[in-house]
């Protein structure tokens, strides 16, 4: 049998055979898995899994409003603050919300190293 102008042989093979078909009539295997998967690409994020809710309230809670307003000046921490209207504008405003995380990973950092900054606790002797 020829194959009609313009198909190709093999997709006269495949109508052959039928339309679902593989050409080669082997079973589809799929890859075996080679050991353990990469790890997910937030695993070292620190704000992976942080609500901006949770950001802003540390944040507030760790600097308080009055040094939040001083370090990033906008007008959600410094008039009338609160976690809502900091949250209604910081989702409006990317660049807000940058400045924001940077400062949460900021705290981050200072509070890791003032732990890792104390004298290890004796026990017994």
């Amino acid at each position: 049998m020829s194959a009609a102008p313009g198909r190709s042989q093999a997709s006269s093979h495949r109508s052959q055979h039928g339309e679902g078909t593989p050409v080669n009539d082997e079973p589809v295997t799929p890859p075996a898995e080679d050991g353990p998967k990469p790890p997910a690409p937030q695993a070292r994020n620190p704000l992976h899994g942080l609500t901006l809710e949770a950001i802003v309230s540390a944040l507030a809670e760790h600097y308080g409003w009055e040094e939040l307003g001083q370090r990033i000046p906008v007008r959600c921490f410094n008039v009338d603050p609160s976690v809502g209207s900091s949250l209604r504008f910081l989702r409006k405003t990317p660049w807000a919300r940058e400045k924001v995380e940077g400062l949460y990973l900021f705290m981050l950092r200072e509070e890791r190293r003032a732990n890792s900054a104390q004298p290890p606790h004796r026990g017994h002797r």
